[in-house]
C-alpha cells in the first residue's frame, strides 16, 4: 500500500497539480504586453436562485489565450456552517428539454494521486453525442466528466466539466480544515453561439495525460488547450490556449451565474483593470456596463445564502499570438 509520505509527494511531484504561489504584481513588460479585450453583460433581472441570468462574454479578434482561476471568496475563513442546498422557490423549469440515455459511470483514466470519472445521466437538456479521447481510447454519452486528486488522505473533486454544452465548474481544494466547498459560477471556452442557452458545440474532447491537458475541438471549426496548472488550497488555475481566432467573431470565453439579490447570489460584483487604468473599477454584476479589460474578477464581498463557499472567478492574462 502507497504510505502517506509516498501519495504526498505522488501529488506535489506532479507538476500541472503543484501549488500556485501566491498572486504577485505584474512587472512593467507584463503590463505593456497585456492584451485587453471587450466585456460585455448580457445579464438580465432573474428571481429564481437555479438559473443562470449572469451572462459576461469576453470579445476580442486577437485572443490566443488567458488564464482562468477560481479563488476562495474572501471571507472563506469566517464560514462556520455552509450552504449548499438548492433553492428552487420561483422557479419553473418545467419547459426545459429532456434527451434520454442510460445512466451510467465509467472512471476511464486513473492513477494513484489523480483520475477522471464519465457519467451519463438519465436525461439532459442536449444530445451527448461528444467523442472523449484519452490515448486509443474513445468514448461517447457522458454528460459529465469529474476530476479528482488525492489530497490529504481523501479523493477530492476539484473539477467538472459537461462535453454536450461545454460549461466548466471549477473550485480550489477545501480551505484550511474544511471538508468541502461548493462549486459556483460556470464558464464556458470557445466560440460561444446560442442554442436556447449560450453553449461551446464541440465535435471531441481529448485528454493528454503528461501535461494535463484537455483539448477541445469545436464543431465551428478551431481548436483550444486548457492545461490544469496547478490546483491547492487558495485556488485553481487553468491555462488556455487557441490556435486561432473565433470563428466568425463569436465571444471565446463566457461566464455564466446566478444572481437574485447581493445575498442570493454565486457572483454579485464584477472588478475590472483596463491597460491604461489607474485602479480597479468595480460594479454589481447586474449594472455593470460592460468595459474593455486586461483582467476581471467576478466574485462576491458578502455571503450569500446560496453556495456560501464557492469561489470567485478571475479571467486575465489575455495576449494574442505570440
Amino acid at each position: 500500500m502507497t504510505t502517506t509520505i509516498n501519495r504526498r509527494r505522488l501529488l506535489l511531484g506532479a507538476g500541472a497539480l503543484a501549488a500556485a504561489p501566491a498572486f504577485a504584481q505584474p512587472t512593467a513588460q507584463e503590463l505593456a504586453e497585456e492584451l485587453q479585450v471587450r466585456v460585455e453583460n448580457r445579464s438580465v433581472p432573474e428571481l429564481c436562485a437555479e438559473k443562470d441570468n449572469i451572462e459576461l462574454d469576453f470579445v476580442s479578434p486577437r485572443i490566443r489565450g488567458m488564464q482562468i482561476q477560481a479563488v476562495h471568496p474572501s471571507y472563506i475563513n469566517t464560514i462556520v456552517s455552509d450552504r449548499w442546498a438548492p433553492d428552487w422557490s420561483s422557479c419553473d423549469l418545467s419547459h426545459d428539454p429532456k434527451f434520454f440515455a442510460k445512466a451510467r459511470r465509467r472512471t476511464f483514466y486513473e492513477t494513484p494521486e489523480f483520475w477522471i470519472t464519465g457519467y451519463t445521466f438519465p436525461s439532459f437538456w442536449r444530445p451527448n453525442d461528444v467523442a472523449v479521447r484519452v490515448g486509443d481510447t474513445v468514448e461517447r454519452g457522458f454528460h459529465l466528466i469529474q476530476f479528482w486528486i488525492w489530497y490529504r488522505e481523501r479523493a477530492e473533486e476539484f473539477m467538472v466539466f459537461y462535453p454536450p454544452d461545454g460549461y466548466w465548474r471549477a473550485r480550489p481544494l477545501p480551505f484550511e480544515d474544511m471538508r468541502w466547498t461548493a462549486y459556483g459560477s460556470s464558464f464556458l471556452v470557445g466560440p460561444i453561439e446560442a442554442q436556447e442557452r449560450p453553449i461551446v458545440d464541440l465535435e471531441e474532447v481529448a485528454f493528454e495525460p503528461k501535461t494535463r491537458t484537455l483539448v477541445l475541438k469545436f464543431r465551428r471549426g478551431g481548436e483550444a488547450r486548457v492545461t490544469i496548472r496547478s490546483v491547492d488550497q487558495e485556488r485553481l488555475t487553468l491555462d488556455v490556449e487557441f490556435n486561432d481566432a473565433m470563428p466568425g467573431g463569436r465571444p471565446f470565453a463566457a461566464l455564466r451565474s446566478m444572481y437574485a439579490m447581493e445575498t442570493m447570489s454565486d457572483a454579485a460584483i464584477v472588478a475590472w483593470r483596463s491597460k491604461r487604468g489607474k485602479s480597479w473599477e468595480e460594479a454589481p454584476v447586474i449594472d455593470f456596463p460592460g468595459a474593455s479589460a486586461t483582467e476581471i474578477w467576478v466574485g462576491r464581498h458578502l455571503p450569500s445564502r446560496h453556495n456560501l463557499s464557492a469561489p470567485d472567478m478571475v479571467f486575465g492574462k489575455f495576449h494574442g499570438e505570440k
